[in-house]
């Protein structure tokens, strides 16, 4: 019993992930994964095989997620990897979610930043980027685009843009 506390303090801190509202952070975190490797010491969880977390209005997909935490125990980041990594957020008072994939996806919580890697896009409503790297600012709701990504070839920014109705 006394193991899986420490697994369970580097699932918990996923409420951090959906937008801070009662109702989002008491809902139940579900995690599926074919795997679970767990390093206390160095604070990771490693989920692995078609991994799948949700909670509330949040979810994270990819092949592999590695949850890391900080020296004072609490989520830092959320790496999912794979071939089309996912995440969703719907944030409250937004007409529609944000959906976001890539090859590699980091949500850092404390910037409540994501940033979408290779052959990134990014929906929200009917508005959608797409290149190289994305990055969305939660709170702000900014996003920052650029066509380079370290170690592979150059993808062009494409938007499409919605007119207000």
């Amino acid at each position: 019993m006394k193991a899986l506390i420490p697994a369970l303090l580097l699932v918990l801190p996923l409420a951090a992930m959906a937008q801070n509202t009662s109702s989002q952070s008491q809902a139940p975190i579900e995690v599926e994964a074919d795997r679970l490797d767990l390093d206390q010491r160095a604070g990771t969880a490693v989920y692995t095989g078609d991994v799948d977390i949700r909670q509330g209005p949040m979810q994270l997909r990819g092949d592999r997620v590695e949850i890391q935490r900080n020296d004072a125990g609490e989520l830092s980041r959320a790496i999912a990897t794979g071939e089309r990594a996912y995440l969703r957020h719907q944030g409250e008072g937004q007409d529609g979610p944000m959906e976001g994939w890539g090859r590699r996806v980091i949500y850092h919580v404390a910037e409540r930043r994501v940033e979408l890697i290779d052959q990134a896009e990014l929906t929200q409503n009917d508005d959608r980027f797409t290149g190289g790297r994305l990055e969305y600012f939660i709170d702000r709701e900014v996003v920052q685009a650029r066509s380079d990504v370290e170690g592979s070839q150059t993808q062009r920014i494409r938007m499409t843009l919605q007119p207000e109705q």
